[in-house]
């Protein structure tokens, strides 16, 4: 490690003011920051810890039926908040890692860093959510920009996440053990004008929404509906940990029992 400060605000005025300074960078649960700045691949002069701004923590609906998460709150807490009003994304949260990063990490932490294996950038998209931040409200489909990219601007926080509620969804999660990020993970979220599909873990350039397959289960909903269905293995993932063909496998594999689960 090396000498830096830490600026622990207590208001999302204050956080943004901090950010101003030379060379500041926001942490929120720093499950991914910590070991990066451990292995020396950042190195910013200023930590600005989000963990202490009340109000960007809690779960809630609003007037429009939307489940609103702040930027702040960690995943445990969305597991049991969120059970009630949106059960697959309560399921997501709950999944994500162990114990121990479940009550460190947090929504707004991973949909900034927007790990190409992170959970919550699936359920963001497959819900179409609302990314809002100190600035602005950012569409999930214009948000998620590429491996590790997102349209957040200099000094931009998230400060909370809004979910449409559909009227069924569920994650289904190919578990990579040593990581417990997926290897492979689908989203379908079905409402009343449509299905949404997104796909973490595979691709080279982050989280996607599968459009044939949104098409094909909007036409007709049922797990065969995608069993002919077949996605270029051009952009996937290859690692020790599988080929990128077996990726592109997975993804009609984990889509098909997710609709199934659903059905």
């Amino acid at each position: 490690m090396y000498n830096f400060d830490v600026e622990m605000p207590s208001t999302v005025a204050d956080a943004v003011k901090a950010m101003a300074r030379d060379e500041a960078q926001p942490m929120s649960g720093g499950q991914t920051l910590i070991p990066t700045l451990k292995a020396r691949l950042a190195a910013p002069s200023v930590l600005v810890s989000l963990t202490g701004i009340d109000e960007m923590k809690g779960v809630c609906m609003d007037d429009a039926g939307r489940l609103c998460i702040g930027g702040a709150t960690t995943h445990a807490r969305v597991a049991a908040e969120a059970a009630a009003h949106y059960p697959a994304l309560a399921s997501l949260a709950a999944r994500i890692g162990d114990p121990a990063v479940r009550n460190r990490g947090t929504i707004g932490g991973s949909i900034a860093n927007n790990d190409p294996s992170a959970c919550y950038p699936a359920g963001a998209l497959g819900s179409g959510a609302t990314i809002t931040t100190n600035k602005r409200e950012i569409a999930a489909d214009d948000y998620f920009q590429g491996m590790f990219e997102t349209a957040l601007e200099e000094g931009e926080i998230v400060t909370e996440v809004k979910f449409p509620v559909p009227t069924a969804a569920h994650y289904e999660k190919f578990l990579q053990p040593a990581s417990r990020f997926p290897l492979v993970a689908a989203y379908v979220a079905k409402f009343g004008d449509g299905v949404r599909v997104a796909i973490t873990g595979a691709s080279n350039n982050g989280v996607f929404r599968w459009g044939e397959a949104e098409a094909a289960l909007g036409a007709n909903f049922a797990a065969d509906a995608v069993a002919g269905l077949a996605v270029d293995a051009t952009d996937m993932i290859s690692d020790l940990h599988g080929t990128a063909e077996y990726r592109a496998h997975l993804i009609g594999v984990m889509t098909k029992r997710a609709v199934a689960a659903i059905s």
